[in-house]
């Protein structure tokens, strides 16, 4: 009978029973590369109220991709060429 509660309700059971605590890890990992990164340019950069936002708001990476991506635009190809200058 357990078997038919679908997984969001809470069966644990079968294939994804023990990818729970690695699934969290990796969450954890990801979101606080991100999180550090965006901190550090934010606050080298002296932008207050981004670095407060990044601080408070948890949103697992997102914020913090936006930031770097478009704020920051550490993933431009005019950043990658700057740096190749002498």
């Amino acid at each position: 009978m357990n078997s038919a509660i679908p997984w969001y309700l809470g069966n644990s059971s079968g294939f994804f029973q023990n990818w729970g605590p690695l699934s969290l890890v990796i969450v954890l990992l990801w979101s606080l590369l991100w999180k550090g990164l965006a901190l550090w340019h934010s606050a080298r950069r002296g932008e207050k109220r981004w670095f407060v936002a990044l601080l408070c708001i948890n949103t697992v990476g997102l914020l913090e991709l936006t930031y770097l991506a478009f704020v920051v635009k550490l993933f431009s190809e005019q950043r990658a060429a700057k740096k190749k200058r002498p």
